[in-house]
């Protein structure tokens, strides 16, 4: 799951009583820190002068595993801008509630005691860096410009010993951690070649695959590109990965499953290939995976 954050209990320091508009330093453990139902009352008192981030994530989650390395990195990279807090979702089911977590990994931010919904799923580097963009600048405007300041001599969280893979499952792994896309899509292609009944392997080549697709793009290009060709296949799935990806599974789906009909032989192979990828990113058990499979019979035949 990443860095191994510390514990947001009542140890964090604190002039989060002087309330918002404070801009002073507020020293923390650390820049990573652990959530609970029990201790997050501290984390609310912390968001009143610098901003929170809160991951909800589960060690079965295999896109949690995606997006890890990309919340520790940047939380790193902004130096105290927020904090970033973990909340294990099968241990904390009051905060999986109060976030309205419908899936995992749940992205979220807590502006002044005020939640802020960000996003669900895995998503690209570039993305999440445009999201906390944003989040800091609606924070400076509610007066939360607080920095994080580690205790001295604290330094980054160190990582869990991981279970033990499958060799071409941790070298997909390894290569999605440094940003390597088709290293990670290759080594989960020669796990299938090996296994093709590998359920994990088909599902981690298709969480890489959406990853890479989109890896470079913004929420703001995509978009525009869709709106300004409304019939063009690869612009409409574009969008439809950057739904799945920020966790509106319905609306990607629909997407999709609404274009299908409109274009040639050619797109409605490109567009079948896309559904069934994304089904297997979102997960066959879930709710919007089913409603869809029911769906799509009814437009091939």
């Amino acid at each position: 799951m990443g860095a191994a954050p510390t514990s947001a209990a009542s140890d964090v320091a604190g002039p989060a009583a002087t309330g918002p508009g404070t801009s002073a330093e507020i020293p923390v453990p650390n820049l990573i820190l652990n959530g609970t139902d029990d201790t997050f009352s501290a984390v609310l008192d912390l968001s009143s002068t610098v901003p929170v981030i809160v991951d909800i994530w589960a060690e079965w989650c295999e896109p949690c595993k995606q997006l890890s390395p990309v919340l520790d990195k940047l939380t790193m990279e902004f130096a105290g801008r927020f904090i970033l807090v973990k909340v294990d979702a099968d241990a904390n089911p009051q905060l999986v509630q109060a976030f309205q977590a419908q899936s995992i990994p749940t992205v979220a931010a807590v502006i002044a005691g005020r939640p802020v919904q960000l996003f669900q799923g895995a998503v690209p580097e570039a993305q999440v860096r445009e999201v906390i963009t944003q989040l800091l600048t609606l924070a400076e405007q509610n007066g939360v410009t607080g920095l994080a300041v580690p205790a001295e001599g604290a330094t980054p969280p160190a990582a869990p010993e991981p279970k033990p893979l499958p060799p071409l499952h941790q070298e997909a792994f390894d290569a999605a951690e440094k940003g390597d896309y088709p290293g990670a899509i290759a080594a989960w292609k020669k796990a299938l070649t090996q296994n093709p009944n590998d359920a994990d392997a088909r599902a981690g080549l298709a969480q890489i695959s959406l990853l890479h697709r989109l890896e470079g793009k913004t929420m703001t290009d995509v978009r525009e590109a869709a709106a300004a060709n409304p019939a063009g296949v690869a612009e409409q799935m574009a969008v439809a990965d950057l739904d799945i990806s920020g966790g509106h599974f319905e609306d990607g789906f629909l997407r999709l499953l609404e274009l299908y009909p409109t274009v040639d032989a050619d797109g409605k192979n490109a567009v079948r290939e896309r559904l069934l990828e994304l089904f297997e990113v979102v997960g066959k058990d879930d709710p919007t995976v089913m409603v869809a499979r029911r769906q799509l019979p009814n437009l091939l035949y």
